[in-house]
This record gives structure tokens, sequence and C-alpha cells, in this order.
């Protein structure tokens, strides 16, 4: 014989509208409903032992007649935690970023969390205000598609317990974790792929080098070192409407975003048209992108997978929340070169 005790309520019938209150139905509503305590609803609801079946029964059938919501918000409370997270993406227009937050918000519902969003529109400033305001409502972590420019004002919040992970590009951001593609790697591929097919002159379509230090770049730069091609500074930040310049210096690209490799596209679509539609550009995008299989040629890139990237921050994030220590830790998603068309030809 078992030595719990179980609470046995005597089972009183009760008016249907017994015990309301008005407004949002409570325990003490779901106690009266069910003829039983207070405590015993307390049981049930936080699954606690040492209530019989019959009684859990009667207490989980008012809790649907009245439509009873645990507040949450009053437990939680008691815990320090709100099971919210913030992620701030670039741009909604950019796919990646959406793609990204889809991985998030998966392993947060997974696992009960709310997700506040926003958007920077690349603009560090605005990045600032929308991190602060998510952490003033106490946002258990934050993930971020960091702007350009420092992020040292999120220092305080880290110290303070609000886990950070930055995804996409390489965080300047000291104690946060970090989930990325392979970049390095996605530049020695495509790089080896051009100068497989015969390109020396190799460029990099992308930010300017002041602007925002980026893996891509730095890949690109060992990449032609170890080929032993030259990397001319003029040709590592070119801009994709340069391409259509008739004096273009180099003979294939590699462009450093979706959206860089599509206004790529559409320069070099203007130069096929005019006269230097001899001497045709081999290009390797950075990113898969819709519609890129069915161009004219359809286009290599070097592929990762972003929905993997969102839900690995966000399995950081949880890990640290859970109380995972050590240092900041960079995941790197892997990387492979799909050929396609658009570099499988030799110089001009």
């Amino acid at each position: 014989m078992s030595n719990q005790v179980q609470t046995v309520d005597r089972h009183v019938p009760v008016p249907r509208d017994a015990g309301r209150t008005g407004g949002r139905p409570t325990m003490k509503d779901v106690a009266a409903r069910a003829g039983v305590a207070l405590k015993t609803v307390s049981r049930v609801v936080n699954r606690e032992p040492g209530v019989t079946p019959e009684t859990a029964s009667r207490v989980l059938g008012a809790i649907e007649e009245l439509g009873f919501r645990r507040n949450e918000s009053a437990r939680l409370l008691r815990t320090g935690r709100t099971a919210t997270l913030g992620f701030i993406a670039g741009s909604w227009t950019d796919p990646d970023d959406v793609a990204v937050y889809r991985g998030a918000e998966s392993i947060a519902r997974e696992q009960g969390y709310l997700m506040y969003s926003g958007s920077t529109d690349r603009d560090p400033a605005r990045e600032e205000g929308l991190a602060l305001a998510m952490c003033a409502r106490r946002v258990d972590g934050l993930i971020i598609i960091p702007a350009p420019g420092s992020h040292d004002y999120l220092g305080s919040e880290i110290e303070a317990g609000v886990a950070t992970v930055s995804v996409l590009h390489p965080p300047e951001l000291a104690g946060a974790d970090a989930v990325m593609p392979d970049a390095r790697g996605a530049a020695q591929a495509a790089i080896a792929h051009l100068a497989g097919h015969g390109h020396r002159r190799i460029g990099l379509v992308g930010r300017p080098a002041g602007e925002q230090r980026t893996a891509l770049r730095d890949g690109y730069l060992q990449a032609m070192a170890s080929a032993g091609l030259p990397a001319d500074p003029a040709w590592q930040a070119l801009d994709a409407a340069a391409l259509a310049d008739a004096g273009l210096p180099v003979t294939a690209v590699l462009c450093a975003s979706q959206s860089l490799t599509q206004a790529a596209l559409r320069a070099l679509a203007a130069r096929r048209e005019g006269p230097s539609a001899e001497r045709r550009v081999a290009v390797v995008g950075f990113g898969d992108f819709e519609l890129a299989e069915v161009g004219s040629p359809p286009v290599t890139v070097v592929s990762y997978d972003p929905v993997r990237i969102g839900y690995t921050a966000g399995q950081l994030l949880l890990r640290r929340l859970a109380g995972q220590q050590g240092p900041p830790r960079l995941v790197q998603v892997p990387v492979r070169l799909i050929a396609r068309g658009s570099a499988e030809f030799p110089p001009w």
C-alpha cells in the first residue's frame, strides 16, 4: 500500500455560475465550480502529487468549463525570469534574416518562450534603442543580427545576466556567443572553384573595407594568398553597380550576400547588352536564394542553412539560461558549393 497522502474532497454539486467573481476566472472560481479546496486546484494546476484521479478529473473539467488560465506572470516573477526572448533582425526584407528568425522562434516555442522581435534597417542607433527597450522589458536573452559598429552598450546588460547571441556576422561584442556560416570556408571554396576554371583576377563584391570587418573578406584574402593570386585593394570591396563598367579589372567575383549577388547579376545583365558583351564575368554568390536555379545562367553559390543558424542560436541561448558556464562560443555552420553555371567558364 502506498504511503503517499492523497487529498480527497467530497464532491458537492454546485451551480455552473458558482464562485464566479467577474473578469478572468481564478483558481478560487475553479475550486468553487469543482467543489474542492483551493489547495487542491493548485496541486492539479502545478502537476503536484496528492490528488486522486477522480478529483483531478473534476478540477480539470472545471478549468475547461471556465476557460481558466494560470497567471504565468506571477509564477515567473517568483523565479526571476519572464520566459521571453528578444530577436533583432537587420531587415525583414532580407530572406536570411527571416529564415534565421524562423529557426530561433521554432526552438523558443518548443521550450515555452515567447519572442519579441524588431528590425534595425542596419542602423546602429536603432539597434541600440531596440535592444535596450527589450532589456527594459526584462527579456531573458537576446539574439541579434548585428548592425555595423560597437555594441558596448550591451555590456552592462550581459553582466546583469541577459544571455546574448550574435548571428550571421562576427560579433564586436565581448561576452556574446555567436553562430555564423563558415564564411572563411565559403571564401576558400569559391576562390578555389574560380581558380580551377582559370580565373586569377577575382574580386569581392561587398561592403567598403572600413565599414565592417567581415569573416568573408578575411577568408577571401587568405584564399587568394593560398592560391598564389594577387588581391588588389581595389578588388576587395567592389560595388555591384561597377560590374557594368567596360573597364572592370576582374574576370570573376565572389558576392558577399544574397542581395549583393542579385545586384551584381542585374549589373552584369546591363553589361551583356553593352560593348563588353563578350567579356563574361564569372559569379559565385554567398548564400542561396529563391530563383537562383532558374537564372540565365543559373547562379553558382556557396550555400548554408539560415534556419539551422537561428535554431542553433536559440539552443546556445537556452543553455546559457539553464546555467551553462564558460567563455563565449563561436559555432560555425557548414557550407557547400553548388555549381550551376554562372562561374563555370574560363576568363576572357
